[in-house]
């Protein structure tokens, strides 16, 4: 990671982590049809109305910002994306998640419908939901469900050989706590967090996890 020369026009693209799976096949079946943009690096309180130098100094702040080079983690860059809404739209949209926390106990079963606030009608986006559970060990499983995009497999992190961060798509998502009495290593509760962003809006939210140790798990719904 590095900064951008940030005086001249420059254009850095790079591909996903699929987008480089697909062009390593060499079947044809790499095709670009969407991309995003971000505004990560400005801080809009900057704008300066009152610069003493006139109107063409008023970004003068932002403009001489430092950028940062683009790199395939979407959990750490563009976080906020630039995204299209409705013309006189006053607020941003916003997501509810239905709690502020996931608190189960080992083979609970837990679910997460989210909907968004301020962005069309009918509560849910288009395109579903991206979730992200920053270490998938605490459930036992963790799927996408619904929506016109399911998956299920998408973008795992892997750290020394374990897998610790993922992400699934859909109109929703569920699992279960983990029951594997060596991940709590003496300790009753291990946590962790899970981010959700709208991918239509752009908004997100996250929520802590905190799973909880039973010697009998059951399958009550959290």
């Amino acid at each position: 990671m590095g900064y951008l020369n940030n005086q001249v026009v420059t254009v850095d693209a790079i591909l996903t982590k699929k987008g480089r799976e697909l062009l390593a096949k060499g079947d044809g079946s790499f095709n670009i049809t969407q991309f995003a943009l971000s505004d990560d690096e400005v801080d809009y309180t900057l704008y300066n109305p009152n610069h003493p130098s006139g109107s063409a100094y008023y970004g003068e702040a932002i403009e001489n910002m430092p950028l940062l080079e683009a790199f395939p983690d979407e959990n750490q860059m563009m976080k906020y994306k630039l995204v299209s809404l409705v013309r006189g739209t006053a607020v941003m949209p916003v997501l509810n998640l239905g709690r502020d926390a996931i608190r189960i106990g080992s083979g609970v079963r837990f679910e997460i419908v989210p909907t968004t606030s301020n962005y069309q009608t009918g509560g849910s986006e288009p395109s579903g939901y991206q979730f992200t559970i920053s270490d998938v060990r605490v459930f036992n499983s963790f799927d996408g469900v619904g929506g016109p995009i399911t998956d299920n497999s998408r973008d795992t992190i892997i750290t020394n050989g374990t897998s610790t961060s993922q992400t699934v798509l859909g109109a929703s998502c569920q699992g279960f706590g983990t029951a594997v009495p060596t991940l709590f290593s003496g300790n009753s509760t291990i946590y962790a967090t899970m981010t959700v962003i709208g991918l239509d809006s752009g908004a997100r939210g996250q929520l802590p996890v905190v799973v909880t140790y039973n010697a009998s798990p059951n399958s009550q719904e959290a």
